[in-house]
């Protein structure tokens, strides 16, 4: 009821050409969205490349790969390091092992091409299969400024890595501030605790 007495109309009581023009308008944000998205992010720019595709990359760029797949939209590289690897350099290889997949122009390549990847994860193991290490780098990680970077010090580690350690403890620490990222005990004990 008004200040006069009065009853003032409610959406109820309204003739129902009204409530139909009403609802309309409430929906009309809610279509509009629902058509600008898929201009802004058109479906076909979150598609996964094939498995073979992805193992085609890496391949192009000179890295060799167990096995490929994907977890959700997250490809997963299963890659074997060398146990005379691990065992002439240590816990620093088993560290640097996921980061030589990761930091790689492979992986640039995958995140600029294909929109709907989210990360990548790279798992090394031993020739027996015992998991190493494991690394999770997401697509937003890097940038225009920090990629260069990555490959400069992957380069690096790669050429110089058996005269210069420092090299390769740079890449890994590098990846490490930048990826999720896990190790087995075996090959790297856990410090200070």
């Amino acid at each position: 009821m008004s200040r006069a007495g009065i009853a003032e109309p409610t959406l109820g009581s309204a003739p129902r050409h009204r409530r139909s023009i009403a609802a309309l308008l409430r929906l009309l944000p809610l279509l509009a969205l629902a058509v600008g998205c898929d201009r802004i992010l058109p479906r076909s720019d979150l598609e996964l490349p094939e498995i073979s595709v992805v193992d085609s990359i890496y391949a192009a760029n000179g890295v060799r790969v167990d096995s490929v797949a994907y977890r959700g939209n997250v490809v997963e590289l299963v890659a074997t390091q060398p146990l005379e690897q691990i065992q002439r350099g240590g816990s620093l290889w088993a560290r640097v092992g996921p980061q030589i997949y990761l930091l790689n122009p492979a992986t640039r390549a995958l995140f600029e091409s294909y929109e709907g990847i989210a990360a990548v994860r790279a798992r090394t193991r031993t020739p027996d299969g015992t998991e190493i290490a494991r690394a999770l780098l997401l697509r937003s990680t890097l940038n225009e400024a920090t990629w260069p970077r990555a490959l400069r010090l992957l380069s690096r580690a790669l050429t110089e890595g058996t005269e210069r350690p420092s090299t390769i403890e740079e890449l890994a620490r590098f990846g490490e501030e930048r990826t999720e990222h896990h190790y087995n005990q075996e090959f790297v004990p856990r410090r200070g605790r």
